[in-house]
């Protein structure tokens, strides 16, 4: 049974899992990974979800402030081990939730070309492709989307 908590990027299993999500990153992009490091600090995510397969972290991910009633997601990552057991999904719908009711009205994201299965959860989970935005904007190997959030 997966449990979730709300907390913030100080939390030492979200660094736990970023470092692992970092380290399987620079391995997708290769060499753009510099270009897009840079835009994934978690210094300052003051919502963050953790997903919990009884005490071991097995999910994350967050949400920024992009624009005034618009949310970002932000380092969603699930251990290889736990993929397609729906963490992936508990985590977008926890932090959607989220937005919701910190009185957002969207959620917008980058996701890579080469990812697949981020995209696939993407698309399954209602959200539609957008031009790319801010800097992914001439990022050929991104991909953008956004959702209206309830």
């Amino acid at each position: 049974m997966f449990s979730v908590l709300r907390t913030d990027s100080s939390h030492p299993h979200f660094g736990m899992l970023v470092s692992q999500l970092n380290a399987y990153l620079s391995v997708v992009n290769g060499e753009k990974d510099a270009f897009y490091s840079q835009y994934n600090q978690i210094d300052v995510l003051k919502n963050v979800i953790l997903v919990y397969n009884e005490d071991m972290p097995v999910g994350c991910g967050a949400v920024k402030e992009a624009a005034p009633g618009v949310m970002e997601v932000k380092r969603m990552f699930t251990l290889p081990a736990f993929r397609g057991t729906g963490v992936a999904t508990r985590v977008l719908l926890e932090l959607e939730q989220w937005s919701a009711e910190l009185g957002n009205r969207k959620c917008i994201l980058e996701t890579g070309r080469f990812m697949p299965d981020a995209v696939a959860l993407y698309s399954n989970r209602g959200y539609r492709q957008i031009p790319n935005y801010g800097p992914y904007a001439d990022a050929k190997d991104s991909i953008c989307f956004e959702k209206e959030i309830q």
